[in-house]
């Protein structure tokens, strides 16, 4: 789950984290009176959407203006203006896809004199088993150019989780900023003070883009992106309540209303498997014979049959889904209950595209004479090849 901005740095100050001083509002009129109460003389005037690339993102309103996500106002009447333009439109970045962004929300931040912009965050390093640091000196670009064009200025540090975070680490990560004097002893109160944050909170990924030093030597954390494991937010009902389903995929928050794990994609072909590995073996054999997958929908080890029909509805509710590939191995889930959910939600929702099912394990030959005698247009397969081989022929043809 994500968060918008102004709620990541709220949630950094609380740990002590150096944050400019900022309101969030939601419509114009709150604009002029929340800029009031910066210091000023310089504000900055930011849409908030789960997309990064904001100032360079372009509106497709014109009545917005041309000017990106991230506006610079003189005058607390001019950052009133700003958000009246962005607020309701729809900005379109390089991380939104040609649909974009509503911008619902926007933040107004007390302005910074920066002096070096430099790139930090913190993740989880999967394949260590770590929570690492990335430290780069070229803060405000985009990470992933910085690591294809010149990775030689990106370092990573590993925290060993039986230590926690050492001062060697924050020294280590000061080196690899560049930092001197004050700016470097201040880094070695931020590093501890993120990695607690982000162990306490159950973050998936922490990104402070840019870092900044201030002309005055300050380091200031001057935007922040934060996700948290989804896994882990039964124990922070704080960071539920900042959750905004407006930024989310309407057909992925319908799914865990039923605790389906459901990935919308560009293809054509809808899947319906039990269980992420044989999901992902399903998304890959379409693609080998030619076709890309609509989705990843995991119904789960002890789906119900009311919960493989939901699962069913919401793949027929994409209108990019020209065929849809059933693929069951029963283990825990019985064959015999996914047929009645599929034969149940196709009597309920009607099937106009190939249906494709392929049955394997528990209770698989009551499964399969379900299927036959439910008078509906399902073609069964042996195994996943001939099913894959009979869904991309289905919609191909």
């Amino acid at each position: 789950m994500n968060i918008h901005e102004y709620q990541a740095k709220r949630l950094l100050k609380e740990y002590g984290a150096p944050v400019s001083d900022g309101r969030a509002v939601f419509n114009a009129k709150e604009a002029e009176a929340a800029a009031k109460e910066l210091p000023g003389p310089v504000y900055v005037v930011k849409a908030q959407i789960h997309a990064g690339g904001r100032g360079k993102g372009k509106f497709k309103e014109e009545s917005a203006g041309e000017a990106g996500g991230v506006r610079i106002a003189k005058t607390p009447e001019e950052a009133a203006q700003f958000a009246k333009q962005m607020l309701g439109a729809t900005l379109v970045t390089k991380q939104t896809g040609a649909a974009g962004k509503t911008v619902g929300r926007i933040y107004i931040e007390n302005g910074a004199d920066i002096e070096t912009e430099l790139y930090l965050s913190a993740l989880v390093d999967r394949g260590q088993g770590r929570i690492a640091f990335i430290a780069s000196t070229e803060g405000g670009m985009n990470i992933e150019e910085v690591a294809e064009q010149t990775p030689e200025k990106i370092v990573t540090v590993s925290i060993d989780p039986v230590t926690g975070c050492m001062p060697h680490h924050a020294r280590r990560i000061a080196q690899a900023l560049g930092l001197k004097g004050a700016p470097a002893k201040q880094c070695g109160k931020l590093i501890p003070t993120l990695y607690k944050a982000f162990t306490e909170k159950d973050m998936s990924l922490l990104e402070i883009n840019p870092l900044i030093v201030t002309k005055a030597g300050d380091l200031v954390v001057l935007d922040a992106k934060v996700g948290f494991d989804p896994n882990a937010l039964f124990r922070h009902q704080n960071i539920l309540e900042m959750r905004d389903e407006t930024e989310e995929d309407p057909m992925e928050l319908k799914a865990s209303e039923y605790d389906l794990s459901y990935v919308k994609l560009d293809g054509n072909i809808g899947c319906m498997v039990n269980g992420a590995g044989l999901a992902m073996a399903t998304m890959d054999i379409i693609k080998h014979y030619g076709a890309e997958p609509a989705n990843f929908l995991d119904v789960g080890g002890g789906a119900t049959k009311e919960k493989v029909t939901e699962a069913f509805k919401i793949i027929t509710t994409d209108p990019g889904v020209k065929g849809i590939l059933v693929n069951i191995f029963g283990g825990i889930m019985r064959c015999d209950i996914i047929a009645e959910g599929i034969v149940a939600a196709v009597k309920e929702v009607g099937l106009e595209d190939p249906l494709v099912v392929r049955l394997e394990g528990t209770n698989v030959d009551e499964g399969k004479e379900i299927l036959a005698n439910s008078g509906l247009k399902i073609t069964t397969a042996d195994d996943l090849e001939d099913a894959a081989k009979k869904v991309v022929a289905a919609v191909q043809g």
